[in-house]
């Protein structure tokens, strides 16, 4: 996989992060959920771009 799909799908992962973010910090008004959610994202993505 090349560079450019690498950056590609990280940023694929940025916008459910910032939206996704934002309703869960909505929803449960606390930044854990906020957290928990972000490193589910980072992890998922670090999937994708390792292989």
């Amino acid at each position: 996989m090349d560079v450019s799909r690498k950056l590609g799908i990280l940023v694929f992962f940025g916008v459910p992060a910032i939206i996704g973010g934002g309703i869960m910090y909505a929803l449960f008004g606390s930044y854990i959920p906020v957290f928990i959610w972000e490193v589910l994202l980072v992890f998922i993505a670090g999937i994708y771009v390792s292989r």
